[in-house]
C-alpha cells in the first residue's frame, strides 16, 4: 500500500516544515515494525518549494491471516487461499490507517512539539493515493471527500490494461487537492479509507466509536454523508452505530446552540434523582396533565422534554393512552427513562405504545406531526428567551397537535421556599421563571398567533398572596381558526423569514420585554 503527501512553500514558510508536522526527517528514511508487516516513511521530494512524504506499508498476508484468524475480507475459512493471496498487500484499507495513526499519531493529534505554531497552519496538499478500493464507485468517493473541501480526482482502475473490453475494476486512483492543516487531512484519511473498502482487518470493538468521534471531530456531525460514514466505520454494528448517531447528533445540537456538549447533555445525573422538591407537587403536577389528556380526549401523545420519563411512565399505565412518544436532546436522560420504563422487558402490546427519541425542540421536527396531544412538562423555562420563538413555531406552527398543555413555575411563590435564596430561580439551568401575569401574557399571544384557545390553571397549594407553586396553560386548537399568522398558508421555516431554519415568532420577544 502506498500513499503521499506533498506541500509547496517558499523562502519564509518552506515546504519542509511538512518534517516537523509529521515528525520524520526529511533527510532519512524510516522503518517501523507493525503487527501485520513493515511500514516505511521516506521523502522522495525534499525542497524548499515542493516537499513530498511517502508512506509506503509492506504486508505480511501470513501474518494478517494469524493475527484475523480467519476473520476479514479474504479470510473466509472456506477459501483458504484468499487468506494468502487477496488484495491486502496492494490496495489502501483499514490496514492503511492504523498503519497513519501508528507512524503519524502525533500529526494525526495535532502535536508538534518542535514547531507547535505549525500546527494550525493551513497548507496546499496534494494527497495521492493510487490504489483504493471503493465500494460505491467514483460518485462515493466524490460524495465522501468533496463536502470536506477537497479537489477530488477518483480514476477507475481498469481490470487489465491489455484488455479495456473487460471494464474498470472497484479501485480508483485517488487524487486530493486543497488547504487544509495536515492533522484534518490526516484524520480524513483514518476514517474515509476504511469506509470506502467497506471492511475492517480487526474486530470491531465498542472502543471503535470513541476513535470515530475523535477523527471526527469538527467535521463529521455535519457531513451529509454522516449515517453511511457511521455505518461502515462500525462494521454495520446495530448497538454501536446506534450510540454514536446520538453521540452525532448531541454534537450537532450542541454547535447549533452554541453550546457545550456537557451543557446541552446535563439533564440528568444518573446517580441522584433529579424529580423536583417536595415530591406532593411533582405528583400533583402530573395528575394535573393526565387529567387534562383525559379531559381533551386525547389518545396519540407527545411528551417533549421527557426527562426521565415520569410522565410516560404514567401514561402507560393508562391504556386510553394508545401511542406514546417521549422527546428530549439529552442521551443520558433517555437513557435513564428506558431503565425506569423496563422497555427491553416490556411485552409486545405495550412496547408497541411508547417510543423514546432524541431532538431538540427549537427544530421543526416531522416525527411530531400528527399527533393528539403535546406536553412541555417545566420545559420552556430551560431555553433562552431568544430561543422560545423557535419552540413555539416548532411545537404550535409546524406539529399543531389539538392541545398543548405547558406547566412552569410560579416565579411568585419561590419566597414560600425556605433553602431557596431571594433572587434565586429553582433550578440552576432555569433561564427565566414567569409570574401569573407574565405566564398568561405569553399563553394568550402565541395562542392568538397560531391560532388556539387556551386557558390557564394553578397547580398546587395555592397561596392567597402568591398563588400556586406551579402553572398550567391548556391550549386548544381552533379548528375553526384561519392558518397562523407566522407560519402563513403552509409556509416552511426557511421561506417565513428565518436566518436559522426557524420561522421567527414575536409572542416570546414581546414577553421577553416584559419578563
Amino acid at each position: 500500500m502506498f500513499l503521499t503527501i506533498e506541500t509547496t512553500g517558499n523562502s519564509e514558510s518552506p515546504a519542509t516544515d511538512l518534517g516537523f508536522l509529521l515528525h520524520k526527517h526529511p533527510g532519512k528514511a524510516q522503518a517501523f515494525s507493525t503487527s501485520h508487516g513493515t511500514t516505511h516513511v521516506f521523502y522522495p521530494e525534499a525542497e524548499q518549494q515542493r516537499c513530498r512524504a511517502a508512506l509506503l506499508l509492506e504486508v505480511d498476508p501470513a501474518a494478517l491471516v494469524r493475527r484475523g484468524k480467519g476473520k476479514g475480507r479474504g479470510g473466509a475459512p472456506d477459501a483458504a487461499l484468499a487468506q494468502y493471496v487477496n488484495d491486502r498487500p496492494y490496495a489502501a484499507s483499514s490496514l492503511l490507517a492504523v498503519a497513519l495513526s501508528a507512524v503519524f499519531s502525533s500529526a494525526l493529534k495535532g502535536q508538534c512539539t518542535a514547531r507547535p505554531e505549525l500546527v494550525g497552519r493551513v497548507l496546499p496538499l496534494r494527497i495521492e493515493v493510487p490504489v483504493l478500493p471503493a465500494r460505491g464507485g467514483v460518485e462515493l468517493v466524490h460524495a465522501l471527500f468533496g463536502p470536506l473541501g477537497w479537489a477530488v480526482e477518483a480514476e477507475p482502475v481498469p481490470l487489465d490494461t491489455e484488455f479495456p473490453q473487460w471494464g474498470d475494476s472497484r479501485y480508483v486512483r485517488l487524487v486530493l487537492s486543497g488547504e487544509s492543516t495536515l492533522a484534518a487531512a490526516l484524520r480524513h484519511l483514518y476514517v474515509l479509507l476504511p469506509v470506502l473498502d467497506d471492511a475492517k482487518h480487526y474486530w470491531v470493538s465498542p472502543d471503535e466509536v470513541d476513535k470515530l468521534l475523535r477523527a471526527g471531530e469538527g467535521w463529521l456531525a455535519e457531513h451529509p454523508e454522516q449515517r453511511l460514514i457511521t455505518d461502515r466505520y462500525l462494521a454495520r454494528r446495530r448497538s454501536l452505530t446506534e450510540a454514536a448517531h446520538e453521540r452525532l447528533e448531541l454534537v450537532r445540537l450542541a454547535e447549533a446552540d452554541d453550546r457545550e456538549i456537557e451543557a446541552v447533555d446535563n439533564a440528568v445525573d444518573e446517580e441522584v434523582d433529579t424529580e423536583e422538591r417536595p415530591v406532593p407537587l411533582a405528583v400533583r403536577r402530573r395528575t394535573a396533565l393526565l387529567a387534562a389528556l383525559r379531559e381533551a380526549g386525547a389518545h396519540r401523545v407527545l411528551d417533549l422534554g421527557c426527562g426521565q420519563g415520569q410522565l410516560v411512565q404514567e401514561l402507560l399505565k393508562d391504556p386510553a393512552f394508545t401511542e406514546i412518544l417521549g422527546v428530549d436532546v439529552s442521551v443520558r436522560a433517555l437513557t435513564v427513562a428506558a431503565r425506569r420504563l423496563k422497555l427491553d422487558r416490556l411485552g409486545e402490546r405495550q412496547a408497541s405504545r411508547v417510543r423514546l427519541v432524541q431532538g431538540s425542540l427549537t427544530y421543526t421536527d416531522a416525527r411530531l406531526k400528527g399527533y393528539d396531544a403535546a406536553v412541555l412538562s417545566e420545559v420552556i423555562e430551560h431555553l433562552d428567551l431568544a430561543r422560545l420563538p423557535a419552540l413555539e413555531y416548532a411545537v404550535f406552527g409546524t406539529a399543531r397537535p389539538g392541545t398543548v398543555l405547558v406547566t412552569t413555575p410560579n416565579v411568585e411563590y419561590n419566597v414560600r421556599w425556605e433553602t431557596l435564596p431571594a433572587g434565586h430561580t429553582r433550578h440552576g439551568d432555569h433561564r427565566f421563571e414567569w409570574s401569573r401575569e407574565e405566564f398568561a401574557a405569553w399563553a394568550d399571544s402565541v395562542a392568538d398567533e397560531y391560532g388556539y384557545r387556551v386557558r390557564t390553571a394553578p397547580v398546587g397549594d395555592e397561596d392567597p398572596e402568591v398563588g400556586a407553586p406551579t402553572q398550567l396553560a391548556v391550549f386548544t386548537r381552533d379548528f375553526t381558526a384561519s392558518s397562523p399568522k407566522s407560519a402563513g398558508s403552509g409556509e416552511s421555516a426557511d421561506s417565513a423569514g428565518s436566518t436559522d431554519g426557524r420561522a421567527p415568532s414575536t409572542a416570546a420577544s414581546r414577553k421577553g420585554e416584559a419578563a
